[in-house]
């Protein structure tokens, strides 16, 4: 019975090596297809429930960014030339942007990233042993 826990501890392990390995090789082409995917649902946003434009309000809302680079990424859309920004890249409580710049948040992408890398860091620290 230990031999058999030992050895589905062994494949896990192995499993994740394998794909850190993998994660690391294709990092930029992971990067590159998130940057394209979240360009293209942001064409597509229209604030109607779509579950796209839910993951952008939810991406921009918790990360307190705006657009994929920054802020004028929006500028290039259908919805803000019929309605401006959306409520998402508010700077603050209850705002509505439109096309007001100053009220919008403009940061990069980065943050995003930063974020994923200082909860993978945080994870792992506790890990080794």
């Amino acid at each position: 019975m230990l031999k058999l826990y030992a050895m589905f501890l062994t494949l896990i392990f192995l499993v994740e090596l394998v794909a850190a390995i993998i994660g690391f090789v294709f990092r930029h082409e992971i990067k590159n297809s998130l940057k394209n995917n979240y360009e293209k649902a942001l064409k597509q946003y229209n604030a109607t429930g779509d579950y796209r434009s839910d993951a952008v309000d939810k991406i921009q809302s918790m990360l307190h960014c705006c657009g994929v680079t920054n802020y004028r990424d929006w500028k290039d859309t259908n919805y803000y030339s019929e309605k401006g920004f959306p409520e998402s890249c508010c700077k603050l409580e209850d705002c509505s942007p439109q096309r007001d710049a100053d009220k919008v948040n403009n940061e990069l992408i980065g943050i995003f990233l930063a974020y994923c890398l200082s909860r993978a860091i945080t994870n792992n620290q506790y890990e080794i042993v």
